[in-house]
């Protein structure tokens, strides 16, 4: 293929399920929905020389997009190619497919008082609302299903732990991974709450073209009506709402895209993370993955099963997170009453969707084809006796024994020791037998304070 972006060449079948959303040709078809709706909003009103369309004629009106297809797509761009705006040629599609209908005589009322920014700024808005609600949050769903797995099987299961890349106080597996499954749940709970801002307000924000041709019509109410008819998708109410902004240039303000784009982000962050965790997991035969028959992990390597899966995700969350960081940067910006410069980046909305998504389905892939090796888990943190050094020196602190800490340091901080140095160390301690007895209750395995209890909670 001769794809120039990966997302249209490598992983094209990968991405499919934002082509709905994000594809040139799903963008005419948003575009050609919110016109045909305005026009029957317009008819609705009742207030203007508009007659009321009759049930045959609305569904004229719904038919155009709702049967929007290859051809419907073709007929715009030829539009376009004269016109050189892709709104207009929306405009001009409309009216050539409604031309020979009953809505003959209320042509001129398609787009009638807008501008471009009015259609697009909703089509994008539903976009966006759309693809999160039907795709993005299904699939981190999804990982948090995994997640609770974990979380619960592995609950009581002793772990290591490394801060600064050492060895630390021990943890459990179930409880590291409770950290990550309720970090997603938060954001993904703070995505369905916003509210997608959108605008129907004419070319500088003021209804100047609207008022001026019906002055008693109040039509910032119909602004805020037409908005808000697109948060029922049939019987349902929509998760992310669009709500009306009232105040804004020829263009709608963006602040709440970026909203949206900075809660990915969080969550593109969040997965980022988990993945470089699997990865060390990996590495350290913690994890375990399962081949998979006639896959190779090195050209010359015969043994090789690399975390790909893992890699994978790691590097495509980040393109996506540069993309959202630098649409949070550009888009609240434009020059006095508008500028064209946003538009072509909202194009490119679906590349920073589409990597996400290949994030999270790469990252659910590597999930698929692990086991946890609960031995080897074990095993590494018995051969790490030093992380009860902290117990002990603690225990002996509330006791006011003298200077536990430096006495700790002294016997383990760079050195191998071993549960039979701690036994020497507290059998010469000045401490009462039954002291004595409980320091040497602690090991390794059952260091772990709350752990468990964190992860069940």
């Amino acid at each position: 293929m001769q794809a120039i972006n990966p997302l249209d060449g490598r992983y094209y079948e990968k991405t499919r399920a934002l082509a709905p959303y994000f594809s040139e040709q799903a963008l005419m078809k948003y575009r050609v929905m919110v016109e045909c709706q305005y026009l029957l909003s317009l008819s609705l009103l009742g207030k203007t020389s508009l007659k009321k369309f009759s049930q045959r004629e609305i569904k004229l009106l719904e038919d155009l997009y709702e049967k929007f297809d290859d051809i419907s797509y073709t007929k715009i761009k030829d539009f376009e190619k004269v016109t050189n705006h892709d709104v207009k040629a929306v405009e001009y599609f409309i009216k050539e497919e409604l031309k020979g209908t009953t809505l003959k005589s209320s042509l001129e009322w398609v787009h009638f008082a807008l501008t471009s920014e009015d259609t697009n700024n909703v089509a994008y808005a539903l976009i966006l609302s759309n693809s999160i609600e039907n795709v993005m949050i299904p699939e981190v769903e999804r990982i948090i299903i995994i997640l609770k797995m974990f979380t619960t099987k592995y609950s009581d299961l002793p772990m290591l732990s490394r801060t600064h890349g050492q060895s630390a106080t021990p943890t459990t597996f179930g409880k590291e991974m409770k950290v990550f499954q309720v970090r997603l749940e938060k954001q993904i709970s703070k995505l369905k709450s916003i509210k997608i801002e959108a605008k129907l307000n004419g070319a500088t924000g003021n209804w100047s073209a609207h008022t001026s041709a019906y002055p008693k019509v109040d039509w910032m109410k119909f602004s805020n009506n037409f908005i808000n008819q697109f948060n029922k998708v049939g019987s349902n109410s929509r998760i992310i709402k669009l709500v009306n902004n009232s105040y804004t240039t020829q263009i709608e303000t963006h602040d709440s895209y970026i909203e949206v784009f900075d809660t990915l982000k969080r969550v593109n962050s969040i997965l980022l993370d988990f993945s470089q965790d699997m990865w060390r997991y990996i590495s350290d035969n913690w994890i375990i993955q399962i081949p998979k028959s006639g896959e190779v992990g090195s050209s010359t390597m015969p043994h090789k099963i690399n975390p790909i899966d893992f890699e994978n995700s790691e590097g495509n969350l980040g393109i996506a997170n540069a993309l959202f960081e630098f649409f949070a940067r550009k888009l609240p910006i434009s020059r006095l009453q508008r500028d064209l410069s946003d538009s072509t980046v909202e194009r490119a909305f679906g590349t920073a969707f589409g990597h996400s998504y290949l994030g999270y389905t790469s990252l659910l892939k590597g999930l698929s084809k692990i086991s946890i090796n609960e031995n080897k888990i074990k095993e590494d943190l018995l051969d790490h006796s030093e992380v009860v050094a902290e117990a002990i020196q603690t225990v002996l602190r509330s006791l006011d024994y003298p200077i536990p800490y430096e006495a700790l340091k002294e016997l383990t901080r760079g050195k191998k020791v071993t549960m039979d140095d701690f036994q020497i160390f507290i059998d010469n301690l000045k401490v009462s037998s039954k002291v004595k007895s409980e320091l040497k209750k602690f090991t390794p395995l059952t260091y772990t304070g709350l752990a468990s209890k964190i992860a069940k909670k």
